[in-house]
């Protein structure tokens, strides 16, 4: 039987490729082969997707290039950051800043945030009633509160921000992914060098103060940086587009407030933007679905048409702001589960509450067939969002 070949761009906002939903339907535990000629394992079952997460016999660590996240620029001098480590040092380095993001951690950042995101709003109220809330709203706000939390001037965002659009810009060769990393790293190295001389109430000068490796601090505000702005940015982009789409849902939730931590879970397991982060290497033989995997082999966990598995979530093609659909597989599931996602939480809470109650007007300035949405690259979303009240 021929190796079935399988895209990864998403052509339809709101369902999974056809051919994604296709195997979870007729064969969950496929070995296919990519549009760039890569052949590996995909999963498409919320069972089995959970099932390989949890599993340390599916190694993280993206220096073999048989790994299915392996880049060039990752020899075998590369040293791994967190979400490319393997027990032990994975717990060790976890554990070090896992308390930063515990629930009740966060909750003393509430006000904080409200602030910024009313901050933004004053500025998009106070200029012309139309304009594009990818600049406005999306990216100022995770921006902001990362940079707050890393100890990161916020002046410099233009210079993060633009350097990890260019790590995940669909297309970036491997020299310009590459060269975009090392500019990162090398901002933020002499960020630690400072704090580790003037040390302040951050994030960073306390994994410095606490006697953490230097390169690993480096490393760590590096992800974080990328990660807590870049992930939360696109799903603030994409709720919002669909609330205003779908204007029933945004009646519900403005007739409802209180529903709307129930909105975020759902909106979150429903758009599932960070596919590439469910991709393993096996370094031992496992059995997973009665399916024998090799040891070499590389697995992609496709969470996007595992989080529509109608085993787990009935009607799974529909919003449902009341389903606290908790179990979902946005932000992963076992060792490597998002470390920032009570953070994302959080805000995608703020900004939608915010915004429906302060501008209660808003509408798509452009069809929504019009909105150009981001179909290739690891992270889903939008590439500009016009919006008029």
């Amino acid at each position: 039987m021929a190796t079935p070949t399988i895209s990864l761009d998403r052509t339809d906002p709101y369902r999974p490729p056809t051919e994604h939903v296709r195997l979870q339907e007729d064969a969950p535990i496929s070995w296919v082969q990519l549009a760039d000629g890569r052949q590996m394992w995909v999963l498409t079952q919320h069972e089995d997707v959970r099932a390989m997460l949890a599993d340390r016999r599916f190694s993280s660590d993206r220096r073999d290039p048989r790994h299915p996240s392996h880049q060039p620029y990752m020899g075998p001098d590369h040293r791994p950051g967190l979400i490319e480590m393997d027990a032990p040092d994975h717990t060790r380095v976890r554990r070090s800043v896992v308390g930063e993001f515990t629930v009740q951690k966060l909750a003393a950042w509430r006000p904080r945030i409200q602030e910024i995101v009313d901050a933004s709003i004053d500025d998009m109220l106070a200029g012309p009633a139309e304009t594009d809330l990818v600049q406005a709203l999306s990216l100022p706000v995770p921006s902001a509160v990362i940079a707050e939390l890393l100890g990161v001037p916020y002046a410099d965002h233009d210079f993060f921000q633009d350097n990890s659009a260019e790590f995940v810009r669909a297309g970036a060769t491997a020299e310009e992914r590459g060269a975009a990393v090392g500019r990162l790293k090398a901002y933020i190295a002499e960020l630690v060098q400072e704090k580790t001389k003037s040390p302040g109430e951050d994030l960073l000068s306390r994994q410095i103060l606490a006697g953490t490796d230097p390169e690993e601090v480096v490393s760590l505000g590096f992800l974080l940086l990328i990660a807590g702005h870049e992930t939360t940015a696109n799903m603030i982009s994409l709720s919002v587009a669909t609330l205003l789409d779908r204007r029933e849902h945004l009646a519900e939730l403005r007739d409802n407030p209180e529903r709307t931590v129930g909105a975020v879970e759902e909106l979150l397991r429903y758009f599932t933007i960070a596919e590439i982060g469910a991709a393993r290497l096996a370094i031992e033989d496992v059995e997973i679905g009665g399916v024998q995997i090799r040891a070499g082999e590389a697995v992609l966990g496709l969470t996007n048409t595992a989080n529509r598995d109608p085993l787990v979530f009935p009607e799974p093609d529909e919003l449902d702001f009341t389903r606290m659909a908790r179990n979902h597989l946005a932000f992963g599931f076992g060792p490597h589960q998002c470390l920032g996602q009570n953070l994302a939480r959080l805000e995608l809470e703020i900004v939608l509450a915010t915004l429906l109650r302060r501008i209660p007007t808003l509408r798509l300035a452009v069809p929504f067939t019009e909105i150009p949405f981001k179909e290739k690259g690891p992270n889903y979303g939008v590439y500009e969002l016009k919006v008029a009240w």
